[in-house]
């Protein structure tokens, strides 16, 4: 049952100096039932996102900031089509650079694969529904006796699409690959030398079969396939994350370029700030600038732990820095 909005004089949250005005206390505890507008969410939480010229949905353009060295850095790998991997503390930017380069290359919708401890190089290349394909080519038979399309039953996985040829390439995120098993990046290794993969599937087809098209990791999009190999025009721009777990073989080093992001400093933090949340957001948030720095330098933080603070206190809240800070600046390593 809903229930009208209590007077601010008997709400036990309604007072703005136990931390906000009226707009803060979504939720009050009071048991009671209400309905209330949602404010505005922080811009790098919002999803609507915008649909480009290809017809691909891809999330607004988040402000992106690292000094000239990086930048550097990251048009070596460009220039060299080789993957780019990136290390860095928590926070730093290591997956968002993978968004920032797509951004400003106009290269689509950033292909995205997130590694973890099951990961392998087959999940990456494609997936051949093997089942589904018997299962229909049975009722087919008991129908029409038709067979059913192999295509329909191959989908092409993050890897496998950034590597289907194109005029401009694809930018393909592969995020935290030091969560994988330790032989992933050697499986690696053949993929990101010849740029090629074969699909077993279809090279077993007749040697006269034309191209089968395929489902792809983009949605509601194909792509033809001769012969059963998938081969680039153009190398991927390919972005690796590690958070440092572990280390990799010098093999698989060697065919990377190297970009480790530094915590950004107080300056930069500024001009971050500034970036997501506009001019005026550090207007009388010193205070929490300067919490936030003593805090980075007794353990892991990240830096959107920050923007999320000031966003707090420029949308009202008015609590004081330790304790409006206590919530959304807790480390990022230990037990919880």
């Amino acid at each position: 049952m809903t229930t009208s909005e209590p007077p601010a004089a008997t709400s036990p949250r309604s007072s703005s100096s136990e931390g906000g005005g009226a707009d803060w206390w979504l939720f009050r505890g009071d048991g009671e039932s209400r309905e209330v507008p949602f404010p505005a969410a922080p811009p790098w939480r919002r999803f609507d996102g915008q649909e480009t010229a290809t017809g691909d949905r891809v999330p607004y353009p988040r402000p992106y900031l690292i000094g000239p060295d990086e930048v550097e850095v990251v048009n070596a790998a460009l220039h060299l089509r080789r993957p780019l991997l990136v290390t860095g503390q928590p926070g730093t930017g290591k997956s968002s650079m993978a968004h920032a380069i797509a951004h400003e290359l106009t290269l689509g919708r950033v292909l995205q694969w997130p590694v973890n401890s099951r990961s392998t190089l087959q999940d990456a290349l494609y997936h051949y529904d093997a089942v589904g394909r018997l299962r229909e080519a049975t009722l087919r038979r008991d129908a029409d006796g038709t067979e059913p399309d192999i295509g329909q039953y191959i989908r092409l996985g993050p890897l496998g699409n950034a590597l289907v040829p194109r005029k401009r390439p694809r930018v393909l995120l592969v995020d935290e690959l030091d969560k994988g098993d330790v032989d992933l990046p050697n499986d690696l290794l053949t993929v990101f030398e010849e740029g090629e993969f074969a699909i077993s599937e279809l090279t077993r087809l007749p040697a006269g079969h034309g191209p089968v098209q395929v489902r792809t990791d983009d949605p509601d999009e194909t792509a033809p396939v001769t012969r059963g190999r998938v081969r680039c025009d153009e190398f991927p721009v390919v972005v690796i994350t590690s958070n440092g777990e572990r280390e990799f073989p010098p093999a698989f080093l060697r065919r990377c370029i190297r970009l480790d992001l530094p915590e950004p400093d107080e300056q930069r933090l500024r001009e971050i700030v500034t970036a997501h949340l506009g001019p005026d957001a550090l207007a009388d948030t010193d205070d929490l600038l300067r919490e936030f720095l003593e805090r980075r330098a007794e353990g892991d933080l990240a830096t959107d732990q920050l923007l999320n603070a000031v966003f707090l206190r420029k949308g009202g809240v008015h609590l004081d820095a330790a304790s409006l800070l206590r919530g959304v600046l807790h480390r990022l390593g230990g037990a919880v």
